[in-house]
């Protein structure tokens, strides 16, 4: 395959990338500013913190995801690091959505306060489009064991 063929791919995932970065230079720390002089404070940090330890995954994922994109640029789309590939973005999918989930009953509690239902949607969605991204990698990790075993047995096939 001509290299490059996936130079629109990498883009994006950079560009996924730096509003979250982004998000927590300048926004998580003002909002923890903000919210150290209110009666909201001992709520926002658990959600915060949440926010934080969650990245972590997050990039984790976004750099596998440019390791297999390097993959298949390099004609090694079906091989054993591809699958460890999609195995770690599985993780770090399945990493991300605990992580929310420990932090729910903390936006209920921002919710309940502020009379503000949609902070748990927020939660919600964060959680469960992380499930389906674990699902989807998942099934691409099977597909693609299933590829090289087929490719294997067509390369002692002679």
């Amino acid at each position: 395959m001509k290299q490059g063929s996936t130079l629109f791919l990498k883009i994006s995932v950079f560009l996924i990338g730096l509003p979250v970065l982004a998000l927590c230079i300048f926004a998580l720390p003002s909002i923890a500013k903000e919210a150290s002089n209110t009666e909201y404070a001992s709520f926002i940090y658990p959600v915060l913190a949440a926010m934080y330890i969650a990245v972590i995954p997050f990039f984790i994922a976004l750099y596998q995801a440019l390791k297999l994109l390097s993959f298949i640029d390099k004609d090694h789309a079906f091989s054993s690091s591809s699958v460890k590939a999609l195995k770690k973005i599985k993780f770090s999918a399945v990493t991300i959505s605990v992580v929310y989930m420990a932090a729910m009953p903390f936006f209920y509690l921002i919710g309940e306060m502020d009379d503000a239902p949609g902070v748990i949607v927020i939660g919600l969605v964060i959680v469960f489009a992380s499930l389906v991204i674990a699902v989807f990698t998942a099934v691409l990790q099977k597909l693609l064991n299933n590829a090289i075993a087929i490719k294997s047995e067509n390369d002692l096939t002679v």
